[in-house]
């Protein structure tokens, strides 16, 4: 069941004001007409060119337009289904949020996990856009939750959801509206010891599914014995809801499995063949894993090898590959185009089994693990 909470902690005030402003959708949205590439813009966490972070706005051609100033590294970004409201989080064990609006220049609000927990670097937010749901971590009691946070209430933090497992990562709310998916990591850490591995040889890695209203468990699917190393971290849905994860390997890398995965409430995680090259040449880890805006293509980076590869959702079968050096951010532009941002600052818009469309790059700008879509509406 969902445990509420009475008192909360004062907010973090906001940072600088922001530049000028872009008229943006839902960063799930479809372009309407994806050959149209000079109309696109993405936002992703960066370190910038004098070693500070913020949140970018990027055009396809690598041109930067916005920038909102963070206080530490990012990680993920969640949009509400209207576009108005976008949250980014800290990457672990960070204990800041940001929301702010993506289609006017407004001042963001910073707010901050409670002090026995902290954020994970993932959130969605409800269809209504009054709630946010982000993954945390309680320490000191080793399990993972889900905060609820009150949009309207300056996010003030109402209740938390327990994911039946430890360090849940990405989080999926699925296209009933209700369903939540979570990945859990498996893997235990403590503020106290940074990012610290602390139970390697006890991990226990799930994917589960909750009601987002009543809290309750609705699936749970774990790996075999073999494969506990296997952590379960990011998360996309296909056309047909199917869910793919993308794991990182915590074992020897000869040992490494395959690390791209599907499953579904009522279907166990089936790992992609490692055989189609998902094993060890990935050295061990996918970074980002995102659906096309047809839910035909399923892209997981893996910037540690330099690859990024685009599985068929319907069959399972990789169907390409593009070698992009500390490539890691994806996510959908239209059809089956998948955009790509790199460590180096380079943008690149792939579909399988033909040349880039676009690429640019941003001259000492590094973009993080993570990428979203903005449809930039033209004047």
């Amino acid at each position: 069941m969902i445990s509420m909470e009475t008192d909360r902690r004062s907010f973090l005030k906001g940072g600088a004001g922001l530049a000028a402003s872009l008229l943006v959708s839902h960063a799930g949205a479809h372009c309407a007409d994806a050959t149209d590439l000079s109309h696109i813009r993405f936002i992703s966490s960066a370190r910038l060119s004098d070693g500070s972070y913020g949140l970018v706005f990027v055009s396809g051609a690598g041109r930067i337009s916005r920038t909102i100033p963070l206080a530490a590294r990012g990680h993920d970004i969640t949009v509400s289904s209207d576009g108005r409201l976008a949250v980014a989080f800290a990457r672990r064990p960070g204990t800041f949020a940001v929301a702010f609006d993506p289609q006017a220049a407004t001042p963001p609000t910073v707010f901050a996990a409670p002090e026995d927990r902290h954020f994970y670097g993932h959130g969605v937010l409800s269809p209504d856009g009054r709630l946010l749901y982000a993954t945390e971590n309680d320490f000191d009691a080793v399990r993972g939750v889900l905060g609820i946070y009150d949009v309207g209430a300056s996010f003030r933090r109402i209740g938390e959801i327990d994911t039946h497992g430890v360090e849940p990562h990405d989080l999926l709310l699925l296209s009933d509206g209700r369903t939540l998916c979570v990945a859990n990591g498996g893997i235990e850490t403590h503020p106290s010891t940074g990012r610290a591995k602390l139970n390697l040889d006890t991990m226990a890695p799930s994917l589960v599914f909750l009601d987002r209203e009543t809290g309750d468990l609705l699936a749970r699917h774990a790996l075999p014995a073999s494969l506990h190393q296997l952590s379960i971290r990011h998360l996309a849905a296909d056309a047909t809801g199917t869910v793919w994860m993308g794991g990182q390997w915590e074992g020897g890398m000869d040992a490494a499995p395959a690390l791209v995965g599907s499953a579904g409430r009522d279907r166990q995680l089936v790992l992609v063949p490692a055989t189609d090259g998902i094993g060890p040449d990935l050295k061990g880890y996918i970074g980002s894993v995102a659906a096309s805006a047809d839910g035909r293509i399923v892209a997981a980076s893996a910037p540690r090898a330099g690859r990024t590869l685009f599985v068929d959702a319907s069959t399972g079968r990789l169907v390409g590959e593009r070698r992009i050096a500390d490539g890691c951010g994806v996510a959908p532009v239209g059809g089956s185009m998948i955009a790509v941002s790199s460590g180096l600052g380079e943008l690149s818009l792939e579909t399988p089994g033909q040349p880039p469309a676009l690429a640019g790059r941003s001259p000492g700008v590094s973009f993080d693990n993570h990428l979203i879509l903005a449809e930039v509406v033209a004047p």
